[in-house]
């Protein structure tokens, strides 16, 4: 094969750069902007916007080498300012956020504090209710996901519940923490811009705020799991809810989310579970449990999905102390 000349490689490396600075730069801006704020922002744009001219400028002009010193100072720089940047829980919190789960174990016996039972009036407001609640392990009946869909069909929050012998029952959900008047925003979930939260809630607060306040596409689809299974899978969550309040995390939208959040807590239980595009694609996940045979699979799976939305069904229900019992009316 031909040497290739070495008089190319000043313009290989200029155009390396130049790739580097045009990828770099728009995913840096976005970093920055979710991140700072007022004039600390400013001083940011000015200081990203004067290293890319300068190396672009030395690049253009021959000076290549000088261009990738200045680059990769910058992205030093970046890089250090990044890290510095961690999760907490010390934050003032929207009012359904503000506390995580946590639980106490003895044998048997759980206790989850901070469950949620919010009374939703509207899609954001609500008569706010934190209490504790005990559970028994071995008076687990049944698991469930719920899926609410509220915009992209693509795209779902995941939600897992419990039953109890006891008629109780509670649904945990992995969720950004937002602050106190702040949004969620798919792209700052990138950045971030949001902590994870478990929240652990009664059926009529948060099944019913996506059904009937939300008015979402909400389907649910009891799972079949041994009682070991089910027994192991609650006190993964359990294990979750304490390690945040421990350590906090930050969200993130792709690798960090509801649905991964989920499927991790499943690897814990069951290591061969395999990964598949509908985790992160959310909103085709009912299929990857068909095939794994998680769902009832008597029927074909567009009849599955059809028998499982439950919007209707909360929506006639209202907020009638049975709303559990009447979702699950087929």
């Amino acid at each position: 094969m031909p040497d290739i000349s070495w008089s190319l490689l000043p313009s290989i490396l200029r155009a390396l750069l130049v790739l580097a600075l045009l990828l770099a730069t728009p995913v840096g801006a976005l970093g920055l902007w979710y991140q700072t704020q007022g004039p600390m922002r400013l001083i940011a744009y000015v200081a990203l916007a004067a290293a890319v001219l300068a190396a672009l400028v030395l690049a253009v002009t021959g000076k290549v080498g000088s261009g990738w010193l200045v680059a990769l100072a910058a992205a030093a720089a970046f890089a250090w300012w990044w890290t510095g940047i961690l999760p907490s829980n010390d934050r003032v919190w929207a009012p359904d956020v503000e506390h995580g789960v946590t639980a106490t174990i003895n044998g048997d016996e759980v206790t989850l504090h901070n469950v949620r039972d919010f009374r939703w009036t509207s899609e954001n407001d609500a008569i706010e209710h934190w209490e504790d609640r005990r559970y028994r392990l071995d008076q687990i009946t049944g698991v469930d996901l719920f899926s609410s869909v509220w915009s992209n069909p693509a795209i779902a929050h995941t939600l897992v519940g419990f039953s109890f012998a006891d008629g109780q029952r509670v649904v945990f959900s992995a969720e950004i923490r937002r602050e106190k008047g702040e949004a969620f925003s798919e792209i700052g979930g990138f950045f971030k811009q949001f902590e994870l939260v478990l929240i652990a809630a009664d059926e009529r607060d948060i099944v019913r705020l996506r059904t009937n306040e939300r008015r979402e596409t909400v389907s649910l689809f009891p799972i079949d799991l041994t009682p070991e299974l089910r027994r192991a899978l609650f006190l993964s969550f359990t294990t979750l809810g304490n390690e945040l309040a421990r350590e906090p995390r930050f969200y993130q939208t792709i690798t960090t989310n509801c649905t991964t959040v989920i499927f991790r807590l499943a690897r814990v239980i069951e290591p061969g579970v395999g990964f598949d595009w509908r985790i992160l694609l959310s909103g085709y996940l009912p299929g990857y449990l068909y095939e794994q045979e998680l769902i009832e699979t008597d029927l074909p799976l567009a009849e599955v999905e059809r028998r499982a939305l439950i919007t209707p069904l909360g929506q006639a229900a209202g907020d009638a102390p049975d709303y559990s019992e009447r979702i699950r009316v087929r």
